[in-house]
């Protein structure tokens, strides 16, 4: 029997490609929220709340048990990556992702068909604004943190004041209308039209080039999903 989060994470997720409704419920996101496309760094605040966090390990299968095991996402194969050897024909190499080597403890989780096509939404709006493929892994890094890469709608209670989509970007802070920031390649061009106003972004570690753009009170968060994001990058690219 299917657990219903619906009850207090209304209208959970987006598909602006079929407009159809995530089929993992209960996802939250999981600090970092936006703010303004261009603010000073916010303080380190408090950490995500429970409910929300539990929401998403829930919908990443960390929280799944025996009698939930159907609610489990399907793993796309891009969770995991070699960091040594050559790099297929076509890719970009280890080397042209993490210019500037990891910073600390790297986290990982699995991909479900919704989350890979919304990276893809990414790499895509990386390429088309020009930020080439260093941008892409920013990115992707950005929304594994502020999303899982989940297109949230709004979540209720337990959303960050009107922080919506795969970047978690405010309406009422200039970033778009709940529909465009809910469009992953609206909100994704708009990130990347941000981080190319950063002056420097591609010599800056990514959660420094990150955290510029969102301005979140969770700043280091960004640098875990850096080794997932740039495999993932990699896949696609």
């Amino acid at each position: 029997m299917k657990v219903d989060f619906t009850r207090w994470l209304p209208a959970i997720a987006k598909d602006s490609y079929r407009k159809t409704a995530l089929s993992v419920a209960g996802v939250a996101a999981l600090g970092g929220l936006a703010l303004a496309p261009t603010a000073a760094a916010a303080p380190v605040t408090t950490g995500p709340h429970q409910g929300a966090v539990a929401a998403i390990d829930l919908a990443t299968g960390k929280a799944a048990t025996s009698a939930h095991q159907d609610e489990q996402p399907v793993e796309s194969g891009l969770t995991t990556g070699s960091a040594t050897g050559k790099p297929p024909a076509g890719k970009p190499s280890r080397a042209q992702l993490i210019p500037h080597g990891i910073e600390g403890a790297q986290s990982r989780v699995p991909l479900d068909d919704a989350q890979l096509a919304n990276a893809r939404a990414i790499v895509d709006a990386a390429k088309k604004t020009g930020v080439g493929d260093r941008g892409a892994v920013i990115g992707v890094a950005t929304s594994l943190q502020e999303s899982k890469l989940y297109n949230l709608g709004h979540l209720g209670a337990y959303n960050d004041h009107d922080s919506q989509g795969l970047f978690q970007q405010r309406p009422s802070s200039g970033w778009g209308t709940p529909d465009q920031i809910t469009d992953p390649e609206y909100a994704a061009t708009a990130f990347f039209s941000a981080l190319k106003n950063v002056g420097g972004w591609q010599d800056l570690p990514l959660t420094t080039a990150a955290q510029t753009v969102q301005v979140s009170a969770f700043p280091y968060a960004y640098a875990q999903w850096e080794e997932q994001a740039a495999d993932i990058v990699q896949q696609l690219w």
